[in-house]
């Protein structure tokens, strides 16, 4: 046997193994990361090997490292993984002034349930640097949904009658509600019957692919 078909071996097992563990499908794994089904089941059956971005798209899917999926490894040493949740992508939130929300979904985060706080939970990118060094340009931003958040805290937050959002960190004062960038070089935003928002999550944490 030469080594490719020794490596397509390798994943293929190594796929089936996730794929029973999981309790997911070939047909689930295509449908979910929207691979071609036939691909999929010519990885399955060690006829081709898939590229590196695939192979670690699905290494997300399963919660596990790349070398799970491309090396042989003994049974003894595989840990059963918390279970998965799939998390919506949606648009992107500004950092700086506020943009258009284009709520054009564009894929899913699979992370485990026991860090994934409870209630409704997406994933908004975040474009400028008003909320650096908290947060990146850049970051995929879990927001969860909520009305009201506490002083302090990070919110995302509608303006301009829903049409366009910001990230801000929320400050109440006498009264008030003032949208704080991180930034000391940004402006703050101070709402008012003539400058209305409504929060509309808040930011649990971010992440950023390298």
């Amino acid at each position: 046997m030469n080594d490719s078909q020794k490596l397509k071996n390798v994943m293929s097992q190594n796929l089936k193994k996730h794929l029973k563990r999981t309790g997911k499908t070939q047909t689930d794994l295509a449908k979910d990361l929207n691979f071609p089904e036939m691909t999929v089941s010519n990885w399955i059956n060690a006829k081709t090997y898939p590229r590196i971005d695939k192979i670690q798209l699905m290494a997300n899917y399963f919660g596990i490292s790349r070398s799970d999926l491309t090396e042989e490894k003994p049974e003894n040493i595989y840990t059963t993984n918390p279970q998965l949740v799939s998390i919506p992508i949606l648009g992107t939130i500004a950092c700086g002034e506020p943009i258009y929300v284009s709520e054009n979904f564009s894929g899913y985060r699979y992370e485990s349930a026991e860090l994934t706080p409870s209630g409704n939970t997406y994933y908004l990118e975040a474009k400028g640097n008003s909320m650096e060094p908290t947060i990146p340009n850049g970051a995929l931003v879990l927001i969860r949904e909520q009305s009201d958040v506490e002083n302090g805290e990070i919110a995302a937050v509608l303006l301009n009658g829903d049409t366009e959002a910001t990230l801000k960190r929320i400050k109440k004062q006498d009264g008030f509600i003032i949208l704080m960038p991180d930034n000391p070089t940004y402006e703050p935003i101070i709402v008012s019957e003539l400058n209305p928002a409504r929060i509309i999550g808040k930011a649990i944490r971010f992440t950023v692919d390298l």
